[in-house]
């Protein structure tokens, strides 16, 4: 079996309508596609009203499924309300919202104007919290159960990471947000969980991230241990478990998928993974020389 195939039975997620945020595009759209496959039916959002169509007709198409598209900047707390109404009028009920949503670039913090560094807080912390307030206060007094939110953050979202510190700020807020909401709010019946992916090439963010030639002088593959990037089935299928009822017991875990890259950056020595075999002869033979005096 290959790690590409899909996980879970085709009816896993029968019954259930997910809203995923930034769902037009990249891994927003790779896990919906895999939702609409296990059953579900799926409302995406972005500000993109034109690209969300586009989205949910070729879903529909290849899938079978319900695809909803509706636009929504979810900086502004209006319109995630407007969004959560149009699904809600539309599909009936809503069991899991997919925070997916994200903006990111990479830039000397030095360099950045208060307005960009902004723009990444808003979109990631505050688009967020504003779906996570919406929807969560909808199941709470409809006394909704059974619910799931599920976030995308980072591996830096625990070790900061230069260059991207507006994200990284965000994406740490939000994992502050899920282990905390799993705690305050299960006892309302909802679950919540994140994901913290590694390198998921894809267009738009990847562009953004490594512009230019960059993706040829820094090969993300070489940072992972296991030689190569993530395949977006991959993160659908590890998604899909996290808001099936399979995953019940889950409950304010963070699940890290990225072939061990972070671990491979925070060990203070890996970089001698560049050492050659023969060199090491000789750095052993002079570590027992020193042993021996």
């Amino acid at each position: 079996m290959m790690h590409t195939q899909k996980m879970l039975r085709e009816d896993a997620l029968k019954g259930k309508v997910i809203v995923v945020t930034g769902g037009g595009s990249g891994l927003g759209k790779a896990m919906t596609k895999y939702f609409l496959e296990l059953g579900a039916k799926v409302a995406i959002s972005s500000r993109n009203l034109d690209k969300l169509k586009n989205t949910a007709q070729e879903l529909e198409q290849d899938t079978g499924g319900t695809c909803l598209p509706l636009q929504c900047d979810v900086r502004h707390y209006d319109q995630v309300e407007a969004m959560h109404k149009q699904v809600i009028d539309t599909l009936g009920k809503v069991d899991v919202l997919l925070n997916n949503a994200a903006g990111n670039f990479i830039s000397p913090t030095e360099r950045l104007s208060a307005n960009a560094f902004d723009v990444i807080i808003d979109i990631v912390l505050k688009g967020t919290k504003n779906c996570t307030l919406a929807f969560g206060k909808h199941w709470i007094d409809t006394k909704y159960t059974n619910t799931t939110v599920l976030n995308i953050v980072t591996t830096y979202a625990w070790t900061g990471s230069g260059y991207v510190v507006p994200s990284a700020a965000a994406k740490a807020g939000v994992l502050a947000m899920t282990r905390s909401l799993a705690v305050e709010w299960a006892k309302y019946g909802m679950r919540f969980n994140a994901i913290a992916p590694g390198p998921f090439p894809t267009e738009g963010a990847w562009d953004r991230l490594m512009p230019g030639n960059l993706k040829d002088k820094f090969d993300m593959a070489k940072k992972v241990p296991l030689n190569r990037v993530g395949e977006h089935q991959e993160l659908a299928n590890l998604a899909a478990y996290l808001v099936s009822d399979f995953s019940a017991y889950v409950n304010g875990e963070v699940v890290t998928i990225d072939g061990g890259e972070w671990l491979k950056g925070a060990g203070e020595f890996n970089l001698l993974e560049a050492i050659p075999e023969e060199l090491w002869d000789q750095l052993e033979a002079m570590i027992r020389a020193k042993k021996n005096k």
